[in-house]
């Protein structure tokens, strides 16, 4: 495993806590327009100032099924980078630019609005993910990315960055249900695998955000 990336935490959902983190196969882009500290009005539903982004988002609103606490994950990346917090952030909020860096996000375009963008996200896994984010917060003074996620997968994701050492930290979150039908299908006997293939992407996704940092230094 990549020492520099901590594969996604995923606990088991019947432990019963509400922020443990489960598993799934993507992540998909981060927000749109660059306004800095500007939170953007939430969708309907959202709570009150510094709610959990999980309120913005219909994961606890929708009726339980028997395949329900097999298709949610919760994700936790970490990405420790040698390049200063404000270069990392400054990549991490143009995700028009994360094919160019992150492999497995195949394509990513905003929308006509300029605060929600499409992805297409593929793994090791022979099917691509259709996602829709939507800006919750872009904050550079804190270093935080949210967005809200709709399609394939529904629910959030959130970088923070912060400095560290000789360079910065990258901390990816993800609470996410599967809304594509076969995934949910097969979300029971499917669920290592699908552990795996987003482990795989995430550190991909590490590598290639180092590369892209290392080349472009080079090239200043």
């Amino acid at each position: 495993m990549d020492r520099n990336s901590r594969g996604a935490d995923a606990r088991d959902p019947r432990s019963g806590d509400p922020r443990s983190p489960a598993p799934l196969s993507s992540d998909a882009r981060v927000p749109g327009p660059r306004v800095p500290g500007r939170r953007v009005p939430a969708p309907r539903g959202r709570g009150p100032r510094g709610a959990s982004p999980r309120s913005a988002t219909p994961l606890g609103r929708r009726g339980r099924g028997p395949l329900d606490r097999w298709t949610r994950y919760r994700f936790r990346s970490v990405w420790d980078l040698d390049a200063p917090a404000a270069r990392v952030y400054a990549v991490l909020e143009r995700p028009d630019d994360y094919p160019r860096w992150w492999p497995q996000i195949r394509a990513a375009a905003p929308t006509a609005d300029e605060r929600t963008g499409t992805a297409l996200i593929r793994s090791a896994l022979p099917f691509t993910l259709s996602v829709t984010a939507a800006e919750l917060l872009r904050d550079p003074a804190r270093g935080i990315l949210e967005v809200a996620l709709r399609g394939d997968l529904e629910g959030w994701a959130r970088w923070t960055v912060r400095p560290r050492p000789g360079g910065a930290r990258a901390l990816y979150e993800q609470e996410v249900e599967v809304r594509r039908p076969l995934m949910r299908w097969l979300s029971l006997p499917g669920r290592p695998v699908f552990l795996l293939n987003h482990g795989l992407m995430m550190r991909a996704g590490r590598r290639g955000l180092a590369a892209h940092l290392a080349a472009g230094t080079q090239a200043v």
